[in-house]
Formats: structure tokens, C-alpha cells, sequence
């Protein structure tokens, strides 16, 4: 048997011995959440803004949806690479799909359409219910609780990948999967569950060594948002800020 045969054996073995997958930094808090994402925004490095092009292989992109216009957000819907412009404020190098009926932002409260603020145009407990990190926006899907974010090298159409991908959770009720990241291959790299903090918010953060997660698929409590979602076993939760690592182009 050749050494570079059996060195690939050894990699094939060590991998399954460590389930296949590398092991991240999970980041939670529910509560006061506000260390947490200081500590999730120091492990991913610097700001690097919203301007066009890869910064390197550090920092981070952070939406807080506060700046959206009033013709992207709720009663309208979100148009799903908003934030993948070709310039700034908008080239971020994230795209959001969902298989619902489509992606929603909170109105704000002075929207000159007069809708009610944190998706009170859905149902108006809701009002009362979801708190924001941020104020005042936040962000949902429609008709799914399933967001899938694919990632590029911000304002153009290159693929990338990234080291990781956090984000604040509003009104978390029972513990549930929320994050799946996967990579190039398809792969999963891994599933994280959401601290529960009922009528609070909560955060989520999850880092890996390098770029290689090419996918992460979100979920937004256990059911969609909704007129008549009050079920006991039924959890909705909404979002507040996202931030992830720098997209780095496939290679």
C-alpha cells in the first residue's frame, strides 16, 4: 500500500472519529444578549461595512433592516437579494429564499402607509409580543418558517462561502433546531438549537476555522406566522440582526 494511500485512509478515519464534520464556537444568549453578540462579533473580526468586494478572509457583514425603505417592507414583501446590491449600503453578499409565499420586513412606526409595526399586520398580538434588538424593523417568511440564505462576494453574482452566520431571535418558546449549516458539497456541518427566552430575544452564533459554509438553512420557530397561529404546539418567532463572515469567492 502506498504512503499517500494510506495517509488518505488515516484523514477518512480521523474525520469519522470526529463525525465527519469540523467542530465550530456556538455562541447563545437569551436575555440580555447584548455580550453575546460583542463576543460573536469579536470572533469573526472587524466591520467591513457594506461596500462592494471581498475585504479578506476576516470581519464580518451585519443587516439590522432598520434602513430598508418603506417600498421593501411590510405590507410589502422583502425582495430576496436586497442586500446583495452592486453598492453600498446594500452590497452585503447574502440572497434569502424561502419556500413560503415570501419574505416579509416589519413596517416601522411612522411608515406612511400606517401598518402596524412588528408584523401587527399579521396579527396584531404581535405588536406586544416580539421585542427588537435593534429598533424597529425585523424580518420573517410568510406561508414557512424556512429561510434558505446562499452567500456571494458582496454586489456581484460570484458564489461564496463564509466562516459563520448568527443572528438575534425574537420570542423563542421551546427548543427546536434553528440552524443548519451546510457546505459546497451539500454536506450538513451541523444543527444548533435557539435559547429560549419567551417574550425576550434571543441569539444564536455559530464560527468555523474557515470559509466553508456555503448554505444555511433557518428556522423560524416550529410554524409560520399567522392570523390564528395561538396553538399550544405551535412556536413563531421572528428576527432581528443578522451577522455573518466575510463571503470568500468558491473556489
Amino acid at each position: 500500500m502506498s504512503r499517500k494511500i494510506m495517509l488518505l485512509l488515516f484523514a477518512a478515519i480521523f474525520m469519522s472519529s470526529c463525525g465527519g464534520a469540523p467542530k465550530p464556537q456556538v455562541i447563545t444568549g437569551a436575555g440580555d444578549i447584548t455580550s453575546s453578540i460583542e463576543q460573536y462579533r469579536a470572533l469573526l473580526g472587524a466591520n467591513n461595512g457594506d461596500s462592494p468586494g471581498t475585504k479578506g478572509p476576516d470581519g464580518y457583514r451585519e443587516i439590522n433592516w432598520d434602513g430598508l425603505p418603506d417600498e421593501f417592507s411590510a405590507p410589502y414583501f422583502y425582495v430576496s437579494d436586497f442586500f446583495n446590491g452592486p453598492e453600498a449600503p446594500r452590497a452585503r453578499g447574502i440572497v434569502l429564499n424561502t419556500p413560503g409565499e415570501g419574505l416579509m420586513v416589519s413596517a416601522d412606526s411612522d411608515n406612511p402607509n400606517g401598518t402596524l409595526p412588528r408584523f401587527g399586520n399579521i396579527n396584531p398580538q404581535y405588536v406586544d409580543i416580539f421585542k427588537t434588538f435593534s429598533e424597529e424593523r425585523l424580518f420573517s417568511p410568510l406561508g414557512s418558517n424556512l429561510v434558505v440564505m446562499t452567500f456571494f462576494v458582496p454586489g456581484t453574482n460570484t458564489p461564496a462561502t463564509i466562516r459563520g452566520f448568527g443572528a438575534v431571535y425574537t420570542d423563542v418558546d421551546t427548543a427546536h433546531t434553528a440552524f443548519e449549516y451546510f457546505d459546497v458539497d451539500g454536506n450538513s456541518l451541523g444543527s444548533f438549537e435557539t435559547p429560549i427566552a419567551d417574550n425576550g430575544l434571543s441569539f444564536l452564533g455559530v464560527a468555523f476555522d474557515e470559509a466553508i459554509v456555503y448554505r444555511v438553512e433557518v428556522k423560524y420557530g416550529t410554524g409560520a406566522l399567522g392570523p390564528d397561529d395561538g396553538t399550544e404546539d405551535t412556536d413563531v418567532a421572528v428576527m432581528d440582526n443578522f451577522i455573518f463572515g466575510e463571503p470568500q469567492a468558491v473556489k
